[in-house]
């Protein structure tokens, strides 16, 4: 494969593509396609894939990796993640795999296996005006975007996706961290996935995790929720929120749509294909046995015949994947039971039961495809992740997993794993993480990954969409505003000619959205605020032109609607699909596969360099190395096919850029000289006013290049609305409401003050106050429940306040008398001359008949209500019996005793200090 074969593999479905747009525009109404552009782009991907398969994987993965130039305004800097975060990657994978795990994957060391030469290399990608503004400004980077390209996780690059990395730099003005990780079918899981964390994991040593957002599309998507769950598990710092363009989260191919037809979407119903080669596809179980008995035997290649065994076979057995057993080896000392063979499928066809012995996807082994870090829709829980926006193209294959998934990560309770992987740690994540909160956007008739096609309209909306949520996040998750683009006036979505016949019917979209008043009509961009989420989720069906309308329910959403049990079960329609042209592809390259097994023969024969007995999986490179064999990384070759792929991409970002640029400059002023007269204009100042004249026009409803300040504005709130940011006022409401459906508090009596009672809405110590629900250090405007909750307050300034214990009865009720107040009448001469508060500490302690005379009333003997009482002081707190007071200015002997309801109590009352305030302090006159 190389640009000339490629050209001249897609120029006819270019040039039928663009005859049959205007012959046939009235089916393309209504649909992406209606965009040449986006129909042209999306043909072109087609035929390209339909090319690919029929060349080698190596072919394949030898052009998309091919060095691809980038523009000058986009800065490019290579780093080298150190060996140090590759171990530390693989002993967090290890623990999450668990010995189960590490056990089908075939060991602990062969997948930690690299190439001689070959260690792990990211990028940095930003936009050079972003990079010199920082670093005039000293700004470190808040705004790091981990990226994860896709391609079925067997092809593509960083080089090949640049061209959609840089817009997200752009619109976002962050720096893009995208790593080069190890591909299948020779690094097959968990090699890309160790990669990946050890880039995030390098990522934490320069960066606080408020200040990243990962994201992905397709395989990269999947591997970003793996990576996510495995952060979660194993308490690796979270990031601020992640994004997953159209992930591929199923490998079992296990929901509705994968069974159905995608006529607007480019991957091909019955799966990927290739010509064989060394690296795919692998040998399976009776290939291997055949080899391995010549091996044994010492045949020569030529004395027997390699006969191509069948790929199916009739017999009963269990058709979910996770109950697969990988088949052993009868004697386990034979040379084909020193490498992993695949594992069979099984399934229904025709009224048969057949298992299908060749490795389907080229990521893992058949026994693999259920594991909950290959298909994370496998997973037990997907709480307790940070916030994730889901896009997905409602036109393209993989549709309901990203539905599902979506809804699982919001409500994981509804949406369990099937019952066979229920067991005791899967129930204990459900009830441990708490929902995760999911921006979903369906778009309608869009096809996988359709920011690919970034030169198109819908495209451009998604990168829009992209950048609100993750400034969002960013700003969530650091607790400040982030200042971005307001790119409303320079990064202009511009109308295709192609669909002006749509645009009648794109009104009609636009009003009708506008109606509903809890519906955001248009797509965000970067600076805009995001909706709330409602029961966890933004749930949003977009059209291609923007237009927000509210998504169906999940009850007529096809991917929620499915039998848990069903997930992770492969069904008939793909096998069938993947057989057929399986076989198709037999025949045509039926000679090459026998001069590949040859080939694999003589290097048995020879010998394998092994893993002290690990299995790795039969496509791994690691399961066929040959000693002295020169693994060495070949240098990338210029690419003019994906260079001008990228440009076309980067056209939209380029014409940005120089339209920020213009709207930055100030305006210029000329003044006349003598020579060309005063007040006269000379021909090429004319000349240069009509070119600015024409731009003005262009631009004449576009105001100048400003910014905006994200903010989180409470978007998250739990099912009672309560979030970080609600005021305490709300708070204390709420609590009290629910204070009040629970029943009446406890009535005084006379338990509330025995030793052993403790309040319900006391700390556990039973000495913090806590006011409806809320612990505070003190007392707010709120009856003291015990002695523990008494504050020294001045009545002077809040009357309302208490300074002693809750009165207990009636007759008790006299005693609850301010410290203030009891300062206030202390004398009988503060009412006629200057209070001196160092004459009322030397009066001493004075004690009176008071308590006992209050009780009785003044027809008892008791004081009238005009008499003003004696303060008491700390040493002289009166005691109170069956019998009043005992003594008149003495000091109280005893511990002080409390009357309950008419009769002595045992219990003591805190005593009624006597003390100074401010106010005290200054010299007042009558």
């Amino acid at each position: 494969m190389n640009t000339a074969t490629v050209s001249m593999a897609v120029t006819p479905t270019v040039l039928s593509t663009f005859l049959s747009h205007y012959l046939n525009r009235k089916p393309l109404r209504e649909r992406p396609t209606a965009h040449l552009s986006y129909d042209e782009g999306l043909h072109l991907i087609r035929s390209f894939l339909e090319f690919a398969s029929h060349h080698t994987v190596e072919e394949l993965q030898a052009f998309t990796s091919q060095w691809v130039p980038h523009p000058q305004w986009v800065k490019v800097d290579e780093v080298e993640i150190p060996e140090t975060k590759l171990v530390e990657a693989a002993n967090v994978l290890q623990e999450q795999l668990g010995p189960d795990g590490i056990r089908k994957v075939g060991g602990r060391n062969w997948w930690q296996w690299r190439k001689p030469g070959s260690p792990l290399k990211a990028e940095w990608i930003e936009m050079k005006a972003d990079y010199h503004e920082r670093k005039k400004t000293g700004d470190p980077g808040k705004r790091v975007m981990l990226y994860v390209h896709g391609g079925a996780y067997y092809f593509g690059s960083v080089d090949e996706h640049r061209y959609q990395m840089q817009r997200h730099a752009r619109k976002l003005k962050a720096r893009v961290f995208a790593p080069e990780y190890r591909l299948a079918p020779q690094f097959p899981f968990p090699c890309g996935l160790q990669d990946c964390l050890a880039a995030y994991l390098h990522l934490l040593t320069t960066q606080d995790p408020t200040t990243i957002i990962l994201a992905g599309d397709s395989a990269g998507g999947g591997m970003v929720l793996s990576m996510l769950v495995t952060m979660r598990d194993r308490g690796i710092p979270l990031p601020a929120g992640a994004i997953l363009i159209s992930p591929w989260v199923d490998l079992t191919h296990s929901f509705p749509s994968v069974s159905g037809d995608c006529p607007l979407d480019y991957i091909p119903k019955h799966g990927f294909h290739h010509k064989p080669s060394k690296a795919w596809p692998p040998l399976n179980a009776d290939e291997y046995a055949s080899l391995a008995e010549q091996v044994a035997k010492n045949n020569k290649p030529g004395q027997t015949k390699l006969m191509k065994p069948a790929s199916v076979e009739a017999k009963s057995l269990p058709q979910d994947l996770g109950q697969l057993n990988a088949t052993e080896a009868e004697d386990g000392k034979s040379l084909a039971g020193s490498l992993a063979e695949t594992s069979y499928i099984s399934i229904n066809l025709d009224g048969k039961e057949v298992k299908l012995k060749d490795q389907i996807q080229m990521y893992t082994t058949n026994e693999l495809l259920s594991h909950p870090l290959v298909s994370p829709v496998m997973q037990p829980s997907l709480g307790g992740l940070p916030p994730l926006l889901i896009m997905t193209g409602g036109g393209e294959i993989l549709r309901d997993e990203q539905i599902y998934l979506a809804h699982k990560c919001a409500n994981p309770s509804k949406y369990p794993p099937p019952e066979s992987a229920m067991h005791d740690s899967a129930r204990e994540q459900l009830e441990r993480y708490r929902p995760t909160d999911v921006q979903l956007q369906v778009w309608d008739d869009l096809c996988h990954v359709a920011p690919t096609l970034s030169f198109t309209r819908p495209a451009k909306y998604m990168y829009r969409s992209v950048a609100q949520f993750g400034a969002w996040a960013l700003a969530r998750a650091q607790g400040t505003g982030i200042e971005i683009l307001d790119d409303d006036t320079i990064s202009v979505i511009s109308s295709s000619s192609s669909s002006s016949d749509t645009e009648g019917a794109n009104k009609t979209t636009r009003d009708k959205a506008k109606s509903d008043e809890n519906v955001k009509s248009e797509v965000g961009k970067a600076g805009d605020p995001l909706p709330p989420f409602k029961n966890h989720m933004i749930r949003q069906q977009v059209s291609r032109h923007g237009v927000i309308t509210p998504l169906a329910p999940a009850t007529e959403l096809p991917g929620c609607t499915i039998d848990r049990n069903d997930i992770g079960v492969v069904k008939e329609v793909p096998v069938r699909r993947w057989l057929e042209v399986r076989s198709q592809w037999d025949k045509r390259f039926g000679s090459v596969r026998a001069k590949i097994h040859k080939r694999r023969l003589k290097e048995m024969a020879a010998g394998y360099v092994g893993f002290d007995g690990e299995t790795p999986p039969p496509a791994a490179l690691a399961s066929r190395r040959k000693a002295g064999d020169d693994l060495v990384e070949k240098r990338k070759a210029k690419s003019m096919g994906l260079a001008l792929w990228s440009l076309w991409g980067s056209k939209h970002d380029e014409a940005t850029v120089n339209r920020e640029h213009e709207a930055g400059k100030a305006p210029e002023m000329k003044v006349a000289t003598t020579v060309e007269g005063e007040g006269a204009r000379s021909p090429s100042d004319i000349k240069k006013q009509e070119k600015d004249v024409a731009k003005r026009e262009l631009r004449k409803s576009r105001s100048r290049s400003k910014t905006k300040i994200v903010r989180d504005e409470s978007q998250i709130t739990d099912e009672d609305g309560i979030n970080e940011n609600t005021p305490i006022s709300q708070l204390m409401a709420k609590r009290e409401g629910k204070a009040r459906e629970t029943g009446p508090p406890p009535s005084p009596g006379s338990n509330l003050l025995t030793p052993s009672y403790l309040p319900p809405e006391t700390g556990v110590t039973g000495k913090r106050p806590i006011v409806s629900g809320i612990a505070v250090p003190f007392s707010l405007n709120k009856e003291a429940d015990t002695a523990s909750m008494i504050t020294l307050t001045s009545a002077l300034d809040q009357p309302s306040r208490v300074a002693s214990p809750r009165p207990l009865s009636p007759e008790t009720d006299a005693v609850a008398t301010t410290s203030a107040a009891v300062v206030a009448a202390s004398t009988e001469k503060a009412k006629d001359e200057v209070v001196d508060p160092e004459a009322i500490k030397e009066q001493g302690p004075i004690v009176t008949d008071y308590f006992q005379s209050a009780t009785r009333g003044p027809e008892a003997g008791g004081i009238e209500s005009s008499e003003t009482p004696w303060a008491t002081g700390p040493e002289t707190t009166p005691v109170v019996g069956n019998g009043g007071v005992k003594g008149s200015n003495n000091t109280a002997p005893g511990t002080p005793r409390i009357i309950v309801n008419g009769a002595a109590g045992t219990l003591a009352r805190p005593p009624l200090e006597t003390f100074v305030t401010a106010q005290e302090d200054l010299p007042t006159t009558k």
